[in-house]
């Protein structure tokens, strides 16, 4: 059944109307007619199986009708601060980590960063890759909308991005992450963009911050493959993947 991410509140027999972009997806992408039954959720956690009253040129309204639990969040909480790469593999790396749980995403520029947008360019940006979450919650059953921050400054705002308990990739680093023994249930996982990070950040995160460098193995991944790499052995070694 189809799964409906909105963002607003809902209550079994109140109908409500679709937003513009929804109403068109639901209309002009997936044609569903009136009658049709489809899941939407919000941020509550829940699932509510609707019915589709109303499907015209101007206007989308559903009906939900019964509340669904859901088991779908991991009990691990992750947090993934990912330097930002070029083109479609930052889509790839955001799709990939809404699969596989990811709780927060962190865009940011760092020093090898290539292709740094304007201020216009950023919003526009930001509004894709949101999308894109969204997108790909719907897709995986999720019940909660993962959050992404705005586009940030790694060098500015490390104090605020890393956590009490973070690993930055760094495939040079002899210890591995599979190897590790967390403590609590939230971790930051912090990946670099193409070309990694440089010396200098690798310093201020691993010995000034506490981010403990890993590996993910002896063969170097490309950027939009390590911080799926990593939430994997995450999910699998402490959360529910597998």
């Amino acid at each position: 059944m189809v799964r409906i991410f909105i963002a607003t509140k809902l209550a079994i027999g109140t109908e409500i109307n679709l937003s513009a972009d929804k109403a068109h997806h639901v209309r002009n992408v997936l044609r569903l007619d009136s009658g049709s039954k489809v899941i939407l959720f919000n941020q509550d956690g829940l699932s509510y199986e609707s019915s589709l009253t109303n499907v015209t040129r101007s206007t989308v309204s559903a009906l939900p009708n019964k509340r669904i639990l859901c088991h779908t969040e991991s009990s691990i909480v992750t947090t993934l601060v990912q330097g930002i790469s070029r083109g479609d593999r930052m889509d790839y790396t955001l799709q990939k980590a809404v699969e596989l749980g990811v709780n927060r995403i962190i865009p940011v520029y760092t020093a090898r960063s290539v292709g740094r947008l304007d201020d216009k360019r950023k919003i526009r940006k930001l509004e894709h890759w949101k999308g894109i979450v969204q997108h790909a919650t719907e897709q995986s059953g999720r019940a909660n909308v993962p959050t992404i921050e705005p586009i940030q400054e790694l060098r500015d705002n490390v104090t605020a991005l890393i956590g009490p308990q973070a690993y930055v990739l760094d495939p040079t680093s002899k210890a591995a992450l599979s190897k590790q023994n967390p403590t609590g249930n939230e971790i930051a996982i912090i990946a670099g963009p193409e070309g990694g990070f440089d010396s200098t950040e690798l310093h201020l995160m691993g010995t000034r911050y506490g981010a403990v460098p890993v590996s993910l193995g002896p063969r170097t991944l490309r950027t939009e493959t390590a911080a799926v790499c990593a939430l994997s052995v995450i999910q699998a070694l402490w959360g529910d993947l597998g």
